[in-house]
């Protein structure tokens, strides 16, 4: 058996317990584009880092702000509970949920997601 079979599950050849991660990581990255046109900018200028590279980003997802905020919130509120789900059931050996570099980064990612889904939801111009 190779190293890569241990690591996936089923046929679409996905990484077995990365469930956790991929919701985080859309969470992240649409948590981003919500807080990009309003917060963010704010918060790099206050503790003074220049944010005009987000022009671009916040430019793009502002007509969309409603609905990253929701999608953001459902996504991170998915790769929490995956990952806590993770914390009580026990993974396979060779899973991504069973390295522990991978969940502390996860937790991070969450974190960070949820001060930036903060950020959008809070400066949010409806």
């Amino acid at each position: 058996m190779s190293a890569e079979h241990d690591l996936t599950s089923g046929k679409d050849g996905r990484a077995a317990g990365s469930g956790a991660v991929i919701l985080t990581a859309g969470g992240l990255i649409a948590a981003f584009g919500a807080a990009a046109c309003c917060g963010l900018p704010l918060v790099l200028a206050g503790i003074g880092l220049g944010s005009a590279w987000l022009v671009g980003p916040a430019y793009l997802a502002s007509p969309y702000q409603t609905p990253l905020v929701v999608i953001a919130a459902i996504c991170l509120a998915g790769g929490a509970f995956l990952l806590w789900r993770q914390r009580r059931v026990a993974c396979a050996p060779n899973a991504i949920c069973s390295r522990p570099m991978v969940r502390m980064m996860t937790l991070l990612a969450l974190l960070l997601g949820t001060a930036l889904l903060y950020l959008g939801y809070t400066y949010y111009d409806a």
